[in-house]
């Protein structure tokens, strides 16, 4: 059976977690996930509401004992009280991202919960690593919604290689057992996936978005600031947002001085959009992996699946290779 170090660390059968997706990675994504042996997330996003976050961590222990965390936005202000409730409530882990994890290291020491660390940079890389880290994600580019501009492959493995014992979990476009088995040949304890999951039964987002990512392909992505800049999101310079290019990309990506100079109308047409389920103006938050999902399944599924193809390709492919 494939297990890493990762799997030691939190107490988990298989190398893999849901990205905490803001909103849209409620109790019921992250319990499933824990209770089929991965480590589920709940995604608290930006949003500074105690309550939704303790109602998510009990609907999560209602249905499991096993491990999860919930992730933060980090970038976003208001956050503190939030984030110290949920490290009072003794969730397995906390999620730093968009900002020097530092502090957030510091707050939760002492506590036992662990701090995932998510990085897109080497700089934030390295003061994930000088603070002490319990686990880093490192995500490329190919990651659906929130990301910055590094190719996961040669971005994992450079975190890697500067880690040292901290586990690294490779993050962005890694949608089956493949992706999984060739992050885990750069060095990485695990992975992490967002779009895969989007696709489940279990992601609290809505249907039609789901469809959407079950119809495109790879390449039918754009990493862009658009709807960041319309919606005042807390994002820092850097970090970009890939959605599913649509008619509200293909207009104002590029044009985005002219697009602000519209900002309320634009921002209401998108609310609408997204009320209405019209995939041609709201956004849909997916990555590469987008190409490789024919459908959509229950999150326990999902995981078995990845694990089964990850341990096929780890033991065929390399004997294959080297005629063993």
């Amino acid at each position: 059976m494939l297990t890493t170090r990762l799997c030691t660390l939190l107490g988990i059968d298989f190398p893999i977690m849901n990205a905490p997706m803001s909103g849209t990675a409620s109790a019921a994504l992250a319990a499933e996930v824990s209770r089929a042996g991965g480590f589920g997330m709940i995604g608290a996003g930006a949003s500074p509401d105690s309550a939704w976050v303790m109602e998510q961590i009990d609907a999560v222990r209602a249905k499991t004992d096993a491990p999860f965390g919930v992730g933060f936005i980090s970038s976003a202000s208001g956050l503190e009280k939030v984030i110290q409730s949920t490290i009072d409530a003794k969730v397995s882990a906390v999620w730093n991202s968009f900002t020097d994890p530092t502090w957030l290291i510091n707050q939760a020491r002492g506590s036992g919960v662990k701090v995932f660390a998510q990085v897109q940079s080497m700089d934030h890389a390295r003061k994930a690593v000088e603070a002490g880290a319990d686990v880093i994600i490192a995500q490329g580019s190919e990651a659906g919604g929130h990301t910055s501009h590094l190719g996961t492959m040669s971005f994992a493995r450079a975190v890697v290689k500067i880690s040292g014992d901290i586990p690294v979990v490779a993050a962005g476009g890694i949608g089956d057992g493949s992706g999984m088995a060739a992050a885990l040949m750069l060095g990485a304890e695990g992975v992490c996936l967002g779009t895969r999951f989007v696709a489940s039964l279990e992601w609290a987002g809505p249907e039609w978005a789901k469809g959407q990512v079950v119809l495109v392909e790879g390449d039918d992505t754009i990493l862009t600031k658009v709807y960041d800049l319309v919606t005042g999101a807390p994002f820092p310079e850097g970090v970009g947002d890939r959605v599913i290019s649509n008619i509200f990309t293909d207009t104002w990506h590029g044009r985005e001085g002219e697009m602000m100079a519209r900002q309320t109308e634009l921002a209401e047409d998108i609310a609408a959009a997204s009320s209405a389920g019209d995939a041609t103006k709201a956004p849909v938050r997916a990555g590469g992996a987008s190409g490789l999902i024919q459908s959509i399944e229950p999150a326990s599924y999902i995981l078995r699946e990845i694990m089964s193809q990850a341990e096929d390709v780890l033991r065929n492919r390399a004997s294959s290779l080297l005629n063993l």
